[in-house]
């Protein structure tokens, strides 16, 4: 989870109110925070990743003028027009096609705020920006240059601009295979023919996102007013960051300045600080909470949270959400933030209203004596995660790839959807111990996903060695399935996983249920291990 780091002297100039900091340490963890570490005047608070708008001491600041009863209710920032314009070309659309944008004048700078600043864009950009990949934020000196701006695609060789942290002018692709942050991100843009290119009226290049500024727009200690563009693959989430990081300057006493994007026929006003409205139930409150609310109660709650609330009858509240609040999807986010506001130290102990006694479930009791099996059997547990890729799931063990549930947003292609088989999870296993000494046996017992899209038990287990063969692998099934009391037989099977010939199906009651034998050598060379090996996989749930 993302820790902010600050200076408690820093933190009561931004609250602007008087607040002991032990009174600070005691309460603020009630708000959804944990206290790393307080040495002297610093302070480290660990920060929920579902909490954005609270990974920057403005944020904090903000957050605990309400919470401590400071300035309840939404903070109410005010902004002016300005006249920039930001077009942009419709050849971003393939590539990276949001951008928003806004301008913060009159900003002192100092020692804290770049380094807050700083700390907070590496956040975002880890956090809503998932590591870069959905959004991309750039911080500009403004006065360096004029707008109005382009935002566009351009032929990677067609430009050239000097980096940040750079002296030398480059183009788009030396770039991406020089300087620091070109490499660490270049496989964002990996097969794309164009790269997105940000660029004021004299062609000066302010960004190339999502890697690096220009060096001209650096800012500097002597920097007054501050541009910001942060640009993405997903509107809501490029709004939401730029809404915390203008936000965070305006903290700081900056002015904040409205601008204008066009988008073909569309045009857009960034940043939008218009509250989302949501309806909440007194009744469902109640339900959740346990807690015999008034409405009263619930506004003043949701207040110390920085919402405004207005009571339109005696079971509705409409509730105004802050449009720094990117986590507030549905009703029962608001009833969290219900209990938090009223205080958790507040909610009373209550014994259980009846006695009762739990046992597991019968199938459960089967995984149970799976494992005791596997053990007894000389093989080692291990948990693995419910996530993997298509293509250790099916290319390294030579099937043919399939429909899986993936995941929308993968943080690296590592763990783009949810796995279909163990078999893979257990290969990188050993792929990554394969210097230690053989044999090597470990099972697992878990979940995975069948064609329907929903869970299904099963148990894999591999064992590495010079000497393994499919006889022991058939005795390591048998074996295994007669501590389970289950009746089995075997048939020939053609496993692309598995050595043609040294490969079986298992059957029971005349269903086939697993597969085991041994793994072919292509298998074997493309999880990178080194030596001979058996395994069995079986669905516990048929």
């Amino acid at each position: 989870m993302p820790v902010v780091n600050f200076s408690y002297e820093d933190f009561l100039q931004l609250l602007g109110c008087n607040l002991s900091k032990g009174d600070f340490l005691e309460k603020i963890p009630l708000l959804g925070t944990e206290i790393e570490k307080v040495e002297g005047d610093e302070i480290s608070i660990e920060v929920f990743p579902n909490r954005p708008d609270l990974v920057s001491v403005e944020g904090i600041a903000r957050a605990s003028r309400a919470f401590f009863g400071f300035e309840t209710g939404l903070k109410k920032y005010s902004s002016k027009k300005s006249d920039i314009v930001t077009t942009v070309d419709s050849s971003v659309s393939e590539v990276r096609p949001f951008i928003a944008t806004a301008l913060i004048k009159n900003v002192t700078m100092s020692d804290e705020l770049i380094a807050s600043l700083m700390d907070l864009q590496e956040k975002l950009h880890f956090g809503i920006g998932r590591n870069r990949k959905k959004v991309a934020i750039g911080v500009h000196d403004f006065d360096k240059v004029k707008p109005p701006f382009t935002y566009k695609a351009v032929d990677p060789k067609t430009v050239k601009f000097v980096p940040l942290a750079d002296t030398r002018e480059m183009d788009l692709d030396e770039i991406l295979q020089k300087h620091p942050k070109g490499i660490n991100y270049a496989h964002l843009l990996q097969g794309k023919k164009k790269y997105p290119l940000l660029i004021d009226s004299q062609d000066n290049v302010l960004s190339f996102p999502p890697i690096i500024n220009g060096a001209l727009t650096e800012v500097t200690p002597f920097t007054k007013n501050i541009f910001i563009d942060v640009t993405g693959t997903d509107r809501n989430a490029v709004h939401t960051a730029l809404t915390i990081a203008s936000l965070a300057l305006v903290e700081r006493g900056g002015t904040l300045y409205t601008t204008t994007v066009k988008e073909g026929k569309s045009t857009f006003i960034y940043p939008e600080l218009t509250p989302q409205k949501k309806i909440l139930s007194l009744e469902y409150t109640q339900s959740i909470l346990g807690l015999k609310l008034s409405n009263r109660e619930i506004e003043n709650s949701l207040q110390r949270m920085e919402y405004d609330t207005k009571i339109i009858d005696k079971e509705k509240i409409e509730v105004l959400i802050p449009p720094w609040r990117a986590d507030i999807l549905h009703e029962i986010d608001i009833v969290e933030d219900v209990a938090i506001g009223y205080g958790f130290d507040r909610f009373k102990e209550d014994a259980p209203k009846a006695l009762t006694y739990g046992k597991p479930l019968r199938r459960y009791e089967q995984y149970e004596k799976a494992r005791i099996s596997m053990i007894g059997l000389g093989f080692n547990e291990v948990t693995t995660l419910a996530l993997s890729n298509k293509e250790d799931e099916f290319a390294k063990l030579g099937m043919k790839k399939k429909k899986v549930v993936e995941i929308e947003n993968p943080i690296s292609e590592e763990y783009t959807c949810l796995r279909v088989h163990l078999l893979p999870s257990l290969l990188k296993i050993c792929r990554e111990n394969r210097h230690h000494s053989l044999p090597q046996k470990i099972f697992e017992v878990n979940h995975v996903i069948n064609d329907d899209a929903k869970n299904e038990m099963h148990i894999a287990a591999l064992l590495v060695d010079a000497k393994a063969n499919f006889t022991a692998c058939k005795s390591i099934v048998e074996g295994f399935t007669k501590d389970l009391g289950m009746e089995i037989s075997f048939e020939r099977e053609n496993h692309p996983a598995f050595i043609q010939g040294r490969c079986a199906a298992i059957l029971c009651e005349g269903k086939k249920i697993g597969v085991f034998g041994e793994l072919h050598p292509s298998t074997i060379l493309a999880f990178e291990l080194e030596h001979p090996a058996i395994a069995f996989e079986i669905n516990l749930d048929r």
